[in-house]
């Protein structure tokens, strides 16, 4: 049964008109949904992720001698004649990469990306991953690698998968994708559409690095997210080994006056904001270019949740990262900063706090990243001393 763009209205059609206002107009024409998209409304609608403080244990490679090829992971791709070649990459700490490069039975050959990963953690880890890749993927088909699969490998039932589509990327370190195309597919992502319930948050859980986010789905982007930025400190303490006096001093400051006084305006006085699907780690390690390709640029690795679209640019506050301020300026080019236009500068600073506790919390034995988010933190606190009042 065709399923087209009508399958889904009134709500897509609603939110593409409300797209001519602040998308340039040349973009209009590429926002057409793919009929999957309704496909996938319908499967996360009323799905909600369970988060628990115990979710501190970080996913894991799995043990040695698993690369052989288990059929679990070969079920959803095309009938396999032959496997040339099966090659190990460099991997993280949490898991296992692989390029796998198979001849089809029907004489073509093709090379996908696989990333195992042990335990019950490292399961959760990857499902998020490609729930994220496929909700991207639906909104913007040429700006993420094609997930295929994840499951769990049949004959090692503690280690788990994920499986997408190959590309080969200039090596890390090089450059990255012009501002203007880079910003525009950024921008497609982003408001494309809103979440299927008009919530903030996510059906499952996503992992920054390896680090759980709380995606509970919220009725306000304040309260979303409070209740990660809470998850985050949770963590970053139990593997840490305890608080930090210096941060804990600052908490009631940040809670209780620089989240409600900088976010709350954004929804508030007549103001709507929209869910906006995010990658969630947006930094340029996440980022390639195909090498040969036209040099728009692909992300992976997504921690993704619906959330404020500006959330995405607190990654990019860190010169570490590398998006400067062309990147803001070509995105912004497309939309407009979001209203109260005069706190963007400290609402960027704040989800910059959110991602040097990230950071933190990955690399609790890195005393710089805690160092930079209290100096921030500081900031806005004493910039902001008093409640907000609406």
């Amino acid at each position: 049964m065709q399923t087209g763009r009508n399958s889904f209205a009134p709500w897509v059609h609603r939110e593409k008109k409300s797209l001519v206002a602040v998308l340039h107009p040349l973009m209009i024409s590429s926002l057409a949904l793919d009929s999957g998209f309704a496909s996938y409304v319908e499967t996360v609608k009323g799905q909600s992720p369970r988060f628990s403080s115990n979710m501190v244990t970080s996913p894991s490679p799995p043990p040695t001698g698993l690369l052989k090829i288990d059929p679990a992971i070969l079920f959803d791709l095309p009938p396999i004649q032959d496997i040339l070649n099966v090659t190990e990459l460099p991997g993280s700490r949490w898991a296992r990469l692989t390029r796998i490069h198979v001849l089809h039975a029907d004489g073509t050959e093709q090379r996908y990306f696989l990333k195992i990963s042990h335990g019950s953690h490292g399961l959760a880890a990857l499902q998020g991953e490609h729930a994220a890749t496929l909700a991207i993927h639906h909104l913007a088909p040429s700006f993420c690698p094609r997930p295929i699969a994840v499951g769990t490998l049949r004959f090692s039932p503690t280690s788990h998968f994920y499986l997408c589509q190959w590309h080969d990327f200039l090596p890390p370190g090089g450059p990255l994708p012009p501002p203007a195309i880079f910003c525009a597919q950024l921008a497609r992502m982003h408001h494309g559409a809103t979440s299927p319930n008009g919530k903030f948050g996510f059906h499952c859980t996503t992992y920054n690095g390896d680090l759980p986010q709380d995606n509970r789905w919220c009725d306000t982007w304040e309260e979303l997210f409070v209740q990660q930025l809470r998850g985050v400190l949770a963590i970053r303490e139990e593997r840490a080994g305890g608080k930090d006096e210096e941060l804990e001093a600052l908490m009631p400051g940040l809670f209780g006056t620089v989240i409600p006084r900088l976010l709350r305006p954004l929804e508030t006085r007549g103001r709507r904001l929209r869910p906006a699907l995010v990658h969630g780690d947006l930094w340029c390690g996440n980022v390639g270019v195909v090498d040969g390709g036209d040099a728009a640029g692909m992300v992976f690795d997504p921690a993704a949740f619906w959330g404020h679209h500006e959330y995405e640019f607190g990654n990019w506050r860190p010169h570490r990262n590398r998006f400067d301020g062309r990147y803001f300026e070509a995105y912004h080019a497309l939309v407009e900063r979001s209203e109260p236009k005069e706190d963007y500068d400290d609402r960027n600073m704040l989800y910059g706090v959110r991602f040097n506790l990230n950071a933190s919390a990955l690399f609790p034995d890195n005393a710089e990243f805690l160092e930079m988010a209290i100096k921030d933190i500081r900031y806005l606190v004493n910039k902001f001393p008093y409640a907000y009042a609406e």
